[in-house]
């Protein structure tokens, strides 16, 4: 299983970035997907998710910034991230579950880092 996950980078404050999570060796379209940020903070915090049933969930700190999307037929997770800030810099993981069968899968991470 591999979920690789692309598309960070350096951006300046306002700007936008699109991440990209490609999955293998899964069947993707029975998994909840999720992207997570891992910042300053000692946790790493849902930042966006979509379920297998299309029901999405957007953290309430970049609601209105940010939106995900999946392509069920490329087995790819999106984020669309505009009006970057600062405080989105960290790294960004993607995440596979499917709770059934209690099986849960983490990407690499990408890295974003938001210049003021």
């Amino acid at each position: 299983v591999q979920l690789q996950a692309s598309g960070g980078g350096l951006v300046q404050a306002g700007g936008s970035l699109r991440l990209s999570c490609a999955a293998s060796g899964i069947l993707f379209e029975n998994f909840d997907m999720a992207w997570y940020h891992e910042g300053t903070g000692p946790h790493r915090e849902l930042v966006a998710a979509i379920s297998r049933s299309g029901r999405t969930t957007i953290a309430d700190s970049v609601e209105g910034r940010f939106s995900a999307s999946r392509d069920n037929q490329k087995a790819t997770f999106y984020l669309q991230m505009d009006r970057l800030r600062p405080e989105d810099t960290g790294v960004y993981y993607c995440n596979a579950e499917f709770l059934e069968y209690k099986t849960n899968f983490w990407g690499k991470g990408t890295q974003v880092t938001v210049s003021s």
